[in-house]
């Protein structure tokens, strides 16, 4: 078993609220691990941590082996983890594949280079159009996200942070307000998602968390209440 992500002792506090309590658990590759609970049990949080957003009063995160606990986000994304969020965070104006080739420039190390043209990156560019296709989105190539459906813009999402190539992707509510017509498209690309990538998917949807997930932490006032297979 290939270890992606070992989490250990995750603790984290604001002023007196005690949010992540001693978390520690594994994610192997081809791993599809749901992390569910109720409102407030400190789920968002704990994918901060792992991210980079938030630092851990306590414990160690790695990352293919490498302790990444004092990295930044965008450190944790070269070493090979991607993340979408609860809301979705797309530029409104933008084309969609303009946006998908700005992630495969960052990816390429060109971002730096303002004074090149994106079309100058022919291979980049068919890159970008058969993620879209990968995810039926290619007949929306030129169009503004903020002139698509809400079930498509996740999915955009999802082509967004697999354009950076991961390792590990964190889901964050993919299916949070989306309307029951869009949701079977969003369940195919979780399903045609590359094996040897693993997952982390926070969802209360729980028809998806037990068609989707190999295991299933539950968490409890910031605490790990169970940990195992769907059928445990």
């Amino acid at each position: 078993m290939s270890l992606l992500l070992e989490v250990e002792g995750l603790d984290k506090r604001f002023g007196g609220l005690h949010v992540t309590r001693a978390v520690s658990f594994q994610l192997a590759a081809g791993d599809r691990l749901a992390l569910i609970g109720p409102n407030g049990a400190g789920k968002t949080t704990l994918v901060n941590q792992v991210s980079g957003v938030l630092r851990p009063d306590a414990g160690r995160i790695r990352l293919c082996g490498e302790d990444v606990s004092s990295f930044g986000q965008a450190q944790r994304v070269r070493k090979g983890l991607a993340r979408t969020f609860q809301i979705t965070t797309l530029a409104p104006h933008l084309p969609v594949q303009r946006q998908i080739e700005m992630a495969l420039f960052e990816r390429e190390g060109l971002g730096a280079r303002a004074w090149c043209s994106m079309d100058s990156y022919p291979r980049l560019q068919e890159e970008a159009r058969a993620l879209l296709a990968k995810f039926g989105l290619l007949g929306h190539a030129a169009t503004a996200t903020q002139n698509l459906a809400y079930g498509e813009q996740r999915l955009i999402e999802m082509a967004l942070a697999l354009a950076l190539r991961p390792k590990v992707l964190l889901l964050d509510e993919p299916m949070a307000g989306v309307p029951k017509v869009d949701g079977a498209r969003l369940l195919s690309a979780l399903d045609a998602l590359p094996k040897s990538l693993g997952v982390l998917i926070i969802e209360h949807d729980m028809d998806l968390v037990f068609r989707f997930a190999t295991r299933i932490v539950v968490l409890a006032e910031g605490a790990v209440l169970a940990n195992g297979t769907p059928e445990q």
